[in-house]
């Protein structure tokens, strides 16, 4: 018999993820997934990497507070640390994705297999499913029941709420625990559906015409809080010559996935899946406004839906509304009229924009746009959700984000924009503070791009 040549020796394990990284689909099915004992070992196990690591101290709030718990223990250790205090840690993680994406050697492949934020999620979900959810955040996610109250008494809904009704959001922070210095959304009287029943026909000199076809989700922001968003993205896609169409089912359950109510995102990543299916077998591109809910089609829903094959076609067709226009200028060119903008435009990198790691699609857009000085921020806005408006966290919502704001401060522009809504009037916000009161622009890119073709 012939000698078998020996088997070769195993592949050497490689520090620092230098492989693509990689995520695991989420087990909220399993009973075991909502384990908190279970969990807390995992977050002990994690915890522990990260404390002789440190390379996310920069990053958002739960970092140092797990380093300063750690270094304030009676060990100099986690062992120090007790386990309840793991909840501290857990609250100020706004899932922005940054410490997996950007600082992690050790994420999977890696042989650690460390996903920080997606921990945190198990955390919160099995927390959620032992003693149940936050009362008042979670009706702060309702996004669409929301905006569809509001909607027929907008004007009084935003005079009760602006800021500078003093008394009545000083009820409000007494009551729900919402921070009366938060600047928070507007809604409106007609919806960005309401407003774009009849989509704005492709122009026939556009440069992609008759080779482009687009349905747009607004996303919920879009649809009850800023219709021009989608009125713009409708309006800049046809110029281009785009076929455009409208389809709104649903929140894409971010509010619902920060909460830990998985099954509940699941139901809403089939349902729109569903409501998209026919578009895309149709050839349609989609096209999501905001960057938390592109992250969620193309990245959170799959993983939440692995053997679904209309979740999976949907992530595969979504782009940013950015990245698409990117794309088109790639592939035929922009339609002619773009004109200069008056004192330049500072885009703000949104984490969850940079978390699809696609790039800074929105300042490459933007820097189509002639004769206009485009610059960059690519810091956390602190904002994430309702952290940003509840007055428990909104302090370090703030506290996170100064760094950003003084950079946006520093360029001097006429406007700011970003591809997450929430974030920008958080900075515009506190770029205000920062400058004695000066106001500046905000907006999302794909206005400015609106603006600057006149339209």
């Amino acid at each position: 018999m012939t000698d078998q040549p020996p088997a070769p020796p195993p592949a050497p394990k490689t520090e620092g993820s230098l492989d693509a990284p990689m995520r695991h689909p989420i087990a909220w099915r399993d009973d075991s997934y909502y384990d908190l004992a279970a969990v807390e070992k995992e977050m002990e196990r994690v915890f522990d990497i990260c404390h002789g690591c440190r390379r996310c101290f920069n990053l958002c709030d739960s970092f140092p507070k797990l380093f300063d718990m750690i270094d304030e223990g009676p060990t100099g250790e986690l062992d120090g640390v007790p386990k309840e205090k793991y909840a501290q840690v857990a609250e100020a993680c706004t899932l922005c994705d940054m410490c997996f994406l950007t600082k992690c050697p050790y994420v999977p492949p890696h042989e650690f297999d460390l996903d920080f934020p997606h921990l945190i999620l198990r955390y919160r979900a099995a927390k959620r499913k032992a003693s149940g959810g936050e009362f008042v955040r979670e009706q702060l996610g309702e996004t669409d029941r929301n905006g569809k109250l509001a909607k027929p008494v907008a004007g009084l809904a935003n005079w009760a709420t602006a800021r500078e009704n003093t008394p009545l959001r000083g009820l409000l922070e007494a009551i729900a625990g919402i921070d009366r210095e938060a600047e928070l959304p507007k809604f409106h009287g007609r919806t960005a559906k309401d407003r774009l029943k009849t989509m704005p026909p492709a122009d026939p000199a556009g440069p992609a015409f008759g080779q482009r076809k687009a349905v747009i989700y607004a996303t919920c922001f879009s649809n009850y809080n800023d219709p021009a968003t989608a009125e713009a993205a409708a309006a800049v896609l046809a110029r281009q010559g785009v076929e455009t169409a409208f389809c709104y089912p649903e929140c894409c359950g971010m509010p619902q996935l920060e909460a830990g109510d998985l099954a509940d995102v699941a139901g809403r990543a089939e349902r729109t899946a569903a409501a998209f299916a026919p578009y895309i077998a149709q050839g349609y591109d989609v096209v999501a406004l905001t960057a938390s809910c592109g992250l969620m089609m193309k990245f959170e829903w799959p993983l939440l839906l692995p053997d679904s094959a209309a979740v999976q076609a949907l992530a595969r067709a979504t782009k940013d509304v950015s990245q698409y226009v990117v794309s088109l200028n790639k592939a035929f060119g922009l339609a002619p009229g773009l004109s200069p903008i008056p004192g330049g435009v500072t885009v703000h990198h949104a984490c969850h924009a940079r978390a699809q790691n696609m790039g800074a699609q929105s300042a490459q857009m933007l820097r189509l746009i002639p004769d206009t000085r485009i610059e960059l921020v690519e810091r956390c806005s602190g904002h994430g959700g309702t952290f940003g408006v509840m007055k428990a966290t909104r302090p370090m919502a703030v506290k996170v984000g100064k760094p950003a704001a003084k950079q946006v401060a520093a360029k001097k522009t006429e406007a700011l924009c970003s591809d997450c809504p929430l974030a920008c009037t958080h900075l515009g916000q506190m770029v205000a503070a920062e400058t004695g009161g000066t106001q500046v622009h905000t907006g999302h890119p794909i206005e400015i791009m609106a603006r600057s073709y006149g339209i």
